[in-house]
């Protein structure tokens, strides 16, 4: 993997700027410094406005490109901001793989809470502080976006999704040990520097799937669940995920992740609940 700031710039000369802005910036929002990771693969066309789009409160914005073989990097590199940290994949290994990197890069840096976000401008950059206020305010270690619950959304998402999303979610309630989860797809997250520390990441499935398996790894650990209603967003974007690969993949991957959390049962801590739920 190669490490660069968004303006090509190397990290040694940016390293002291950073930590500046984050105690700066990190007060802006509940004393807590916040990075969104963001899994890149050929989303040149929508890059640029998904990175445009991230509020200012945030401190980090780890971009992922998984061996794009467009011109996503080069987009990339117009922004000019010591915000944005570019993690390039030598070769294509997954969104999951992505996110993972992403993941390590902001343990690295030592950031509070992380959320992911998609590239493709699918995610309402207004529902992000929706997204990380529960574990921000210790009120959750994990929150997960809601869109199925959002007013309208037959209107937006396309009919083959949304019945995909409710059928694999019906069952990520069976193999995650998390029974009320609504909405399994949902990329949108924000997760702990401390929950995220205690995940063996390179367990976890690295490719589409990997919001459902995750769920099953947090659920080992006994993390607290919070889910939020968002906004799904549908535009200009082009899916890269088939129905066949949602319906026939993914339970595959369902079924790993109930092999191993009843390999990994968590420990009996009454004290620990389990979710909170938020509606807008």
């Amino acid at each position: 993997m190669h490490f660069r700031s968004g303006d090509g710039t190397s990290f040694g000369q940016f390293s002291n700027l950073f930590s500046k802005r984050l105690c700066y910036i990190a007060a802006m929002f509940e004393g807590k410094s916040i990075a969104v990771v963001i899994p890149a693969y050929n989303e040149a066309l929508l890059i640029k406005q998904t990175l445009l789009s991230i509020p200012e409160f945030v401190d980090y914005i780890c971009v992922v490109d998984d061996a794009s073989s467009d011109q996503t990097v080069l987009e990339i590199e117009q922004i000019s901001t010591p915000k944005i940290r570019l993690i390039q994949h030598k070769s294509n290994a997954g969104v999951g793989a992505a996110i993972i990197s992403g993941y390590r890069e902001c343990l690295r840096l030592d950031v509070d809470v992380v959320a992911v976000m998609g590239a493709d401008a699918q995610m309402d950059p207004a529902d992000l502080q929706r997204v990380v206020t529960p574990v921000v305010q210790n009120r959750a270690d994990y929150c997960k976006g809601d869109r199925l619950s959002w007013k309208g959304v037959q209107k937006v998402m396309p009919i083959a999704r949304f019945l995909a999303n409710h059928v694999l979610s019906v069952f990520t309630r069976l193999t995650s040990g998390y029974g009320d989860v609504r909405d399994s797809q949902c990329g949108y997250t924000a997760i702990s520097k401390e929950v995220l520390g205690r995940l063996q990441l390179s367990r976890i499935y690295p490719r589409y799937g990997f919001p459902n398996d995750i769920l099953a790894h947090l659920f080992t650990i006994r993390a607290r669940l919070a889910q939020v209603t968002v906004r799904p967003l549908y535009g200009a974007e082009t899916s890269g995920i088939t129905f066949g690969t949602a319906m026939f993949k993914v339970p595959l991957v369902l079924l790993r992740s109930l092999i191993y959390r009843l390999r990994n049962k968590p420990p009996r801590l009454p004290s620990v609940s389990s979710t909170t739920a938020e509606r807008a």
